[in-house]
């Protein structure tokens, strides 16, 4: 058996399954799982969720293999991709050392703490550098053009 008919078994199986699960909610009812839901008994709805975060699971998986499958069998792609993890590296380390953490009390009366708060503090900051980075290479490239002209 190959794997074009192994992954459309798979394939068939899921969404048969998905649609029983539907199916179930559907005849239910929104009223009865609402009253449910209220009691804590998401049982109903847990199924499908549970369902779609496997689904999910093996896409990312299925990706991450033939993705590093494909990045194996090339040199040049393997050290052009480790350079643009280490950049990435780098400026998420700067990012960081930029970064200040104080507790920080929260809507829900809990306290976030000083080093959550320096994490979350860095994830912002990486994304502003990322996102200056992206406008800077853009605006180079595109003032480049227009100078050869």
């Amino acid at each position: 058996m190959n794997i074009q008919k192994i992954t459309t078994y798979i394939v068939a199986a899921l969404g048969v399954l998905g649609a029983v699960f539907v199916l179930m909610i559907i005849g239910k009812g929104d009223d009865a799982i609402e009253m449910s839901a209220m009691q804590g008994d998401y049982g109903s709805v847990a199924s499908i969720i549970l369902l779609a975060q496997i689904i999910l699971g093996i896409a990312v998986l299925i990706t991450l293999v033939f993705s590093a499958k494909n990045l194996a069998s090339d040199k040049e792609k393997l050290k052009k991709s480790l350079m643009s993890i280490g950049a990435f590296g780098i400026v998420f380390l700067i990012a960081f050392l930029f970064s200040s953490g104080v507790e920080t009390p929260m809507q829900d009366g809990k306290v976030l703490s000083a080093s959550g708060a320096r994490w979350v503090e860095t994830g912002i900051r990486t994304f502003y550098f990322l996102t200056a980075i992206a406008v800077c290479s853009m605006s180079y490239g595109s003032v480049r053009k227009l100078i050869k002209k």
